[in-house]
């Protein structure tokens, strides 16, 4: 499995379509170090403060967006 360290540097949009909630960002990608103790390999997603609540309030409206969609029954 290939690991990355991923740093968003901006988020530019984000949008739903067909169940799936895309964001475009500005981001450096990076391959990850080989590790040689017991962690499982996986990839590092890492923003600052202010981008992860700029992710949360988009996250937020999109998933309003998604339930004001919804018939009354299903919410």
């Amino acid at each position: 499995m290939k690991t990355y360290n991923i740093e968003v540097q901006r988020f530019k949009a984000l949008h739903e379509s067909h169940g799936l909630v895309q964001a475009r960002v500005d981001a450096s990608v990076l391959p990850a170090p080989a590790r040689s103790d017991e962690v499982a390999p996986s990839t590092t997603l890492s923003m600052t403060v202010e981008n992860a609540r700029v992710l949360f309030l988009l996250l937020k409206k999109q998933l309003a967006e998604v339930d004001s969609r919804k018939a009354r029954s299903q919410r």
